[in-house]
């Protein structure tokens, strides 16, 4: 889906993806993490129509790539010039370290729903179920409906990026970076 995503529709999905309620944690940096996202949008073709996409994001535990595993990982099926400029790489993060976050997105998790209402009443309503169920791990994301994926993606690098200063204190806490 995402490959047949245009430029102009991928840009229009990130543009328009809002986190209505984010999750109150974060990535867990020594184990896995799962997430419940509801993903609401409007059907561009039928008017106070929403689709409520509602599924799991699992976030495996990050990993520390350090300079020399990521100088490997940079030259799997690369020539000479490709080699030198890991080694460049290399010597500028040689006392950094790189966390890598893995995602696993299962649409078998992914249920939807139709609903004849407003954006607002349904983002409402949604609302109240995510607090009334005390699910700290949830989000709500407002997106578009074509291109939901997309905001999905997004809102999953937005998730990587406000997690990582918590991993890596973690990760520096118990002497590992």
């Amino acid at each position: 889906m995402l490959s047949a995503v245009k430029r102009d529709d991928f840009d229009y999905a990130i543009e328009n993806t809002q986190v209505i309620v984010a999750p109150e944690g974060r990535i867990e940096t020594f184990g896995s993490t799962s997430f419940t996202f509801y993903l609401v949008s409007e059907l561009m073709d039928r008017v106070d129509q929403v689709r409520v996409r509602n599924g799991k994001i699992h976030a495996e535990r990050p990993q520390i790539l350090t300079p020399d595993h990521f100088r490997q990982l940079l030259l799997e099926g690369f020539g000479e010039k490709a080699r030198q400029y890991a080694e460049q790489v290399q010597e500028h993060l040689r006392n950094n370290a790189v966390l890598r976050y893995g995602f696993q997105f299962r649409k078998t998790d992914v249920t939807e729903e139709t609903v004849r209402d407003s954006m607002d009443a349904v983002i409402s309503r949604t609302r109240r179920r995510v607090e009334s169920s005390n699910e700290p791990l949830s989000a709500i994301i407002q997106g578009v409906d074509d291109a939901w994926e997309v905001c999905l993606l997004k809102f999953t690098i937005d998730l990587i990026e406000r997690s990582s200063g918590g991993n890596i204190g973690d990760f520096r806490r118990r002497g590992l970076l």
